[in-house]
Parts: C-alpha cells; structure tokens; sequence
C-alpha cells in the first residue's frame, strides 16, 4: 500500500515510519523544505516537498496513494509565526480531507488526543475536537486515535523531565502533583496507526490509545528518577494560583516550559480506558513503570 504520511519528522512520524517501513508498505512523506534531514531510513521513502495547506503540493503529494495517516500537530502556539492551533489542527485537516477526496482515496487515519471533547477548556483540545468533525462529517473511511502522553526513546516528554531531574536539586511541582498521567509507549502508538491500514473493522471508530497504567504526576517524576539513576526525585510544591499569573505573563517566550493552556491540561488529568484500542489492535500495553526504564538503556544493554 502507498501511504502519504503527514507529520513524518517528529516524535511520532519518525517511530511510524519506521513501521510503515519494516511492514513494506511504499511511504510517500510530505515535509517542508529544509526539513528533509529529520526523516528516518530517508532512502526508503518517496518524499515530497511541500505545504500541507496548499492545494496543488497535496494534489501531488496523493497522487496514486492508497492511504492517509496525518499526524500534524502542535503542543504550543507561536502566533507571530503563523504557529497556531487553528491552522495546524483545524485548517490543515479540512484541507488533506478536501484533497483526498477529491484525489478519491478512502482510508485516513487519524491522530487526535486524549481529553479531546466539545465544549473542552483548553484550546488545544477545541481545535483537536473541530479536526475530528470535520473526519466525522466526510466521506472516508476514518479512524481516529487519542493517544494520551506518549513516551519513549528521544520523546520530549521523558527528555524534559529527565533533563529536570539531573540539572535541579529540586524539582518544581505546580500544586500537589497528584494530577493523573496515563503514557502510553510510542512504539504501541505507531503500531496502532499501521495496523489500522488493514484493519477494517476500525473504520468509523475512535480509540482512546493508553498505557496499562495511570499514575500523579509525582509518581511520574519518582520513575523516571529511577530510571535515570537518580532516586529519591526531592519536590518543592508551589501553589496553582500563585503560578497562573506567573506562567500568563511568561508564556510567550519560547524558553519557558509551560503555557496557560498546558497547565489546564495537566490540572485535568490525562487517563483513559484503552481497553477497546488494546483489544482492537491486539496490543498488551505497557505500563509506565516498565517502559521509562528501556527509554534509557544503551543499544547495547537493551540487546543483553
């Protein structure tokens, strides 16, 4: 099957590439100039330069694929850079929905998120619930999937707190810290996207993608802690209301680790059910506890 892959050069994209690739499928990757070198096994993909919301590069971009999987997405807007979830999320989708069908292409699968819901408080979900209508309300042959926080090797989640861990003596906590987290493995969200190719049982579904296990944000902090060598994580609490006007009145710059609309997000929790993802697409999860550990084991241990 030839595939257009969207998103090919992040966390995801990558992981999903590779799979793409092992399962022989042909990967067309639509990617903007300049970006080429963050493909993975770029010799084994027919790439092709372009806008995603421009209509003659989409037009190319499908021409003679069998299949969508489009995983664009932003975690922060950056509005003087023409960096927002509307476009991203919203624009993006309507028009990979306008040119697959016009180009006659069915199946699309879909990467959405956990908590996406109508009428939700941060932005990032509206936009992501406003994508999903507009798959619901075409004419392909749609899967959706909802992946909580998603972890592995190189991800930014593991990355950032890690990188936390070992540079601060301490560790800020925005409130107790006892919001809930359900990661779930990235090389199980990848499977998932390449399965559903062939699983026509998934069409018209949306699956809540999760880890076998939830756990606070505290416990997340402790395992990766563990994990890295650096036990016990010590934790200094700051009050949530202390930090929304600190985080509004710092959230522009780019250097700053968290937005308004993210603090909403962690406030909320980030859990699930996955059990009709894991049985749809045959898949054990793996819990946290379990995964963080190989996120940080040379090539050479893991092989042990």
């Amino acid at each position: 099957m030839r595939v257009l892959l969207t998103g090919g050069t992040g966390f995801v994209g990558r992981e999903v590439t590779r799979q793409l690739v092992a399962a022989e499928h042909q990967v067309r990757v639509l990617v903007r100039s300049g970006s080429e070198q963050k493909l993975v096994q770029p010799q084994e993909l027919e790439i092709h330069t372009g806008e995603i919301s421009d209509t003659n590069s989409l037009k190319d971009a499908l021409n003679e694929c069998d299949a969508v999987i489009h995983l664009v997405g932003i975690i922060r807007e950056f509005p003087a850079k023409g960096i927002t979830f509307e476009r991203l999320h919203v624009e993006t989708t309507r028009a990979l929905i306008a040119a697959a069908e016009a180009a006659g292409i069915k199946r699309f699968v879909h990467m959405s998120a956990n908590g996406v819901r109508p009428n939700a408080q941060a932005v990032y979900h509206q936009t992501k619930w406003a994508a999903e209508e507009l798959l619901r309300a075409s004419t392909l042959d749609w899967t959706i999937l909802r992946p909580s926080i998603i972890f592995g090797p190189e991800g930014e989640f593991v990355t950032m707190l890690a990188d936390l861990i070992r540079k601060m003596p301490i560790i800020p906590v925005i409130g107790k810290g006892n919001y809930r987290m359900q990661p779930v493995a990235i090389s199980e969200v990848a499977a998932s996207f390449v399965k559903a190719l062939s699983l026509s049982a998934t069409i018209g579904h949306t699956y809540q993608v999760g880890g076998r296990e939830d756990y606070t944000y505290e416990e997340i902090l402790d395992h990766t802690g563990a994990a890295i060598g650096h036990s016990p994580v010590r934790k200094l609490h700051h009050p949530v209301f202390m930090m929304k006007p600190v985080i509004k009145l710092l959230e522009g710059a780019s250097a700053f680790p968290i937005t308004s609309d993210q603090l909403t997000m962690m406030l909320e929790g980030n859990v699930c059910d996955p059990s009709d993802w894991a049985t749809a697409f045959d898949i054990n999860p793996t819990s946290f506890a379990e995964g963080i550990r190989d996120c940080f084991l040379s090539p050479v241990t893991k092989q042990v």
